[in-house]
């Protein structure tokens, strides 16, 4: 076993996957997991809350026909999984899931490995133009086609400069009808999201307001309400819902028209 499985060192894609009651997680990353609950009790909810989030937009896209998906930072396979939940609207959906943690990786090409249509790529998401040709990538995702681009709770980590570049890259490279997913995690208390941040990764966070999360569709269309709580967000809804609390998963999806 390498130094990246070593069972005593906590590995924050594992600690996400127990939040979520996953089983790819040793008890370092379970008393890890704790202890940041201990700093921040909602942690789990926000979680929970993102990933619902997700699938529920991944089986929103494939209902609009889309049957290509690409999951950013994607993480340690959930279940379901973003190809599970497209294969439930569209049996035939292919996905590629994108990360540069060679734990992430090694477990997602284990777990995946009986899947057609379903690969792992190590890829930089910074580099839109560099993801959407990787060879692994093309192998099963035709950028050409409307393609499903998710970017679940990885924007908290760039400036919001740098997240619009990366965004308005994406949204550039895919095909007409294709759709950006969006998710951060934000606090009112600012100092609360930074120390999280600091206690579990060497990443700068960054505290998006809802106004930041709406230009990074900058050329979109927003679908439904727009940029609102994640846990509430409806591809039917109107008008966006925003709860009075401390933390919060702001969350859309817009599609490219033309």
């Amino acid at each position: 076993m390498t130094a990246e499985f070593d069972p005593a060192t906590p590995n924050m894609a594992r600690v996400y996957d127990y939040w979520l009651g996953g089983k790819d997680n040793y008890p370092a990353d379970r008393a890890e997991g704790e202890r940041l609950l201990g700093i921040y009790p909602p942690l789990r909810d926000l979680v929970r809350e993102n990933r619902a989030f997700v699938i529920q937009a991944v089986s929103w896209a494939a209902r609009q026909g889309i049957g290509q998906f690409i999951d950013l930072g994607a993480g340690l396979p959930a279940s379901p999984a973003v190809h599970q939940a497209a294969r439930k609207v569209m049996p035939s959906a292919r996905a590629a899931y994108v990360d540069i943690d060679s734990v992430v990786l090694s477990h997602a090409r284990a777990l995946l490995a009986t899947s057609d249509g379903v690969t792992a790529v190590a890829a930089d998401l910074r580099d839109p133009g560099s993801v959407l040709a990787d060879p692994e990538l093309r192998a099963v995702i035709d950028p050409a086609r409307p393609v499903c681009v998710i970017l679940g709770a990885v924007l908290h980590f760039l400036d919001a400069d740098a997240a619009r570049t990366v965004t308005a890259g994406y949204a550039r490279l895919i095909a007409p009808r294709g759709c950006l997913v969006i998710s951060v995690a934000s606090f009112d208390d600012e100092t609360l999201g930074k120390q999280l941040a600091e206690e579990y990764t060497a990443a700068a966070w960054r505290n998006h307001t809802p106004s930041d999360v709406e230009s990074f569709f900058a050329g979109l269309e927003l679908v439904g309400p727009g940029v609102t709580e994640a846990q509430t967000w409806r591809a039917w809804m109107p008008q966006p819902v925003m709860r009075h609390r401390e933390g919060h998963v702001l969350a859309g999806v817009a599609q490219r028209q033309a």
